[in-house]
């Protein structure tokens, strides 16, 4: 089967509900029924972020695939990274369904899944049996229990754990959907847990970089704090945004009112202006990955010339399918030489 051939079957999961699917889906990916990408990424595309290369900057962000089951397959599609998580310290069953819902007026989601997952130990078990190397960047996404959890010991275990596998690894300070997480995004909090991490870090062997996920919700006067603690320890770059809890007065949808995050589309506007600022307060001290609501060329174009080096999507992928990221790909390459770029890094904050 081809992605071309798997995203056509896709509408005929519309009729099960969007966590079933999403299930079906994740298994499907997993045995390779999605098939292989047998595109080629136009030069234009290759990049360089924290240390690491691209061969394009188009990701797939955490939440999609949260045990690490699919990601050679995923990788397989095209993406230029792919991160899996959040993973916690133990297994967790997530909040009560359902929890997981389409807003298809909206081209969005809503999810309270609350980190549902089965563990760090099976995560990195799934790690360690993938072969080397891999066909692009991959990224562990990290978290803590919703109960139990110590955060200045519990981030730098989960970092510990998971840097031998991972080309980077990211912070999740930002879900709403597990109580008190966002305000570990406060500046003492958060540099103390920084802290604790770069102690725990500096014993390994393997240093992958350390990214930070923060929330698009955020007052203005707090990116300031946030970008100067993760600044001054030693974090490479920040991913520009989690789901957001506003709940637009545009939304459509019967689900609208539902408790959890939103992403996809409504989130495109007020996750690029965060990212704007961020990449204002940075000056070229962190590099930024976009997300919030990517489903085509022009959303991944606007999100690097607004400050982002690299691009994520997630409801976008889900909606349209494996086809998504060579779509993506094949269409940012070509507006960016459009506009007379040779290189990703040359439109890097060009709107900002």
């Amino acid at each position: 089967m081809t992605p071309a051939l798997a995203s056509a079957f896709m509408p005929l999961m519309r009729g099960l509900d969007a966590e079933t699917a999403h299930g079906i889906a994740l298994k499907a990916l997993a045995a390779g029924l999605a098939g292989r990408d047998s595109g080629a990424d136009d030069p234009v595309l290759a990049t360089e972020a924290f240390g690491l290369r691209f061969r394009n900057p188009i990701g797939l962000a955490a939440g999609f695939d949260k045990d690490a089951v699919a990601v050679l397959p995923l990788m397989r599609l095209g993406f230029g990274f792919v991160e899996a998580g959040t993973v916690t310290p133990r297994p967790q069953p997530g909040n009560p369904r359902p929890r997981l819902f389409r807003l298809t007026e909206d081209a969005a989601v809503i999810n309270r899944m609350g980190f549902n997952n089965g563990g760090l130990d099976g995560y990195t078990a799934r790690l360690r049996s993938l072969p080397r190397p891999l066909p692009a960047v991959f990224g562990a996404n990290v978290g803590i229990n919703k109960e139990g959890a110590d955060p200045e010991r519990d981030y730098p275990a989960l970092y510990a754990a998971v840097a031998p596998y991972a080309d980077y690894v990211t912070m999740n300070v930002s879900s709403p959907n597990t109580p008190g997480l966002r305000d570990l995004q406060g500046e003492e909090r958060l540099a103390a847990i920084l802290d604790a991490i770069a102690a725990k870090r500096a014993g390994l062997a393997e240093q992958p970089p350390l990214l930070v996920k923060i929330a698009p919700d955020l007052a203005e006067d707090a990116l300031g704090p946030i970008v100067e603690a993760c600044a001054a320890r030693g974090v490479a770059g920040l991913i520009v945004s989690n789901t957001t809890i506003a709940r637009p007065a545009t939304l459509r949808s019967p689900f609208a009112k539902e408790a959890g995050g939103l992403s996809g589309a409504p989130l495109f506007a007020p996750s690029t202006e965060v990212l704007r600022k961020v990449f204002r307060l940075a000056r070229g001290r962190l590099a930024l990955i976009g997300v919030g609501g990517i489903a085509t060329p022009e959303g991944a174009y606007a999100k690097i010339r607004a400050g982002a080096s690299l691009v994520q999507t997630y409801t976008g992928f889900a909606y349209a399918g494996p086809v998504l990221p060579r779509r993506l790909a094949d269409g940012l390459a070509a507006l960016l030489k459009r506009d007379g770029f040779t290189h990703v890094a040359d439109a890097v904050g060009k709107d900002a």
